[in-house]
């Protein structure tokens, strides 16, 4: 069974669709897949169980991109073709089945609109698939003792961003329950994402620098050795969500009513103020710490 998968340019919302990919690998065994996305989130198919190949659509002027993609499609012929993106490309494509996920924002969890396109309630949480490369890599990386506590304090858009200044108190507190615990920075690639990082890594000086140059896999993998992990909402909360870290999401004003966290153990924490336009500042340290002792207590009691 040949499946098209078209899903999300941004990392994040590509994360939150690995949940029905996995659904359809334990009931369509045999589907062969292939999985539309962008740039950013293509390595994180990369060990899809019946992946055939992946096609990354660049975004091209008068939605050129669409005609590209339609290009490396109509030579096939798809028994299931599944559209998160809200286009028209499977009507013009040979296909027996196709199932589209309506485009734009509206309220509620994206993950419960995702699970929707199979008609699955409660949605299926989204995963992570691994090699045995990415093991040994985050096996050699992070190969101290003790516990492990995974940071990420940079966000595609500012407004998202938690103050760094105010991580050496959230770890002081944080700490506490944990004294042998080292931090472990993450952050995406490029020289803005570093300087971002930056701060928390002068101030934090046992941290693990664990960002830039890594795939999307080796960073999950890196992910699932940390006991917990706290961070602004951005694709990297997703990826540790999906990876089965305890995760703590902070959202200012960006809504935890559509992307809160999913995954086996999470939480979130929100800035007061009107949902969607909350400064994120309004957010204090012992409201972050609090959730953060709280959620290593559930998930090592």
């Amino acid at each position: 069974m040949r499946i098209l998968f078209i899903t999300a340019t941004r990392l994040g919302d590509a994360v939150l669709s690995t949940g029905l990919l996995a659904h359809l690998i334990r009931h369509v065994p045999d589907a062969r897949f292939t999985i539309v996305c962008g740039p950013v989130a293509a390595g994180l198919f990369q060990n899809l169980p019946g992946l055939e190949r992946v096609i990354v659509m660049e975004k091209r002027k008068y939605d050129f991109h669409w005609l590209d993609l339609w290009k490396n499609c109509i030579g096939h012929k798809w028994d299931l073709a599944i559209d998160l993106r809200g286009s028209a490309i499977t009507f013009f494509l040979n296909t027996r089945k196709r199932l589209i996920m309506r485009g734009g924002r509206r309220p509620g969890l994206r993950v419960a609109h995702l699970g929707q396109v199979l008609k699955l309630s409660p949605p299926p949480l989204p995963t992570v698939w691994l090699n045995d490369a990415d093991q040994t890599m985050a096996d050699q990386m992070l190969l101290v003792s003790g516990p492990l506590i995974a940071l990420g304090p940079t966000a595609n858009w500012t407004g998202k961003i938690w103050p760094t200044d105010r991580y050496l108190a959230l770890w002081a507190a944080v700490s506490k329950t944990l004294p042998a615990a080292r931090p472990v920075i993450f952050y995406g690639p490029g020289q803005q994402e570093r300087t971002l990082a930056q701060p928390v890594l002068d101030v934090l000086p046992n941290a693990i620098d664990a960002g830039g140059h890594f795939s999307l896999t080796q960073v999950a993998a890196m992910l699932t050795r940390c006991c917990l992990y706290i961070g602004n909402d951005s694709g990297l909360m997703h990826l540790a969500a999906a990876s089965g870290t305890p995760t703590l999401g902070l959202f200012g004003p960006s809504r935890a009513s559509e992307y809160a966290p999913s995954g086996p153990h999470t939480a979130w924490v929100v800035a007061p103020g009107p949902e969607g336009e909350a400064p994120i500042a309004g957010l204090s340290v012992a409201t972050v710490a609090e959730a953060a002792n709280r959620l290593l207590a559930e998930t090592h009691s």
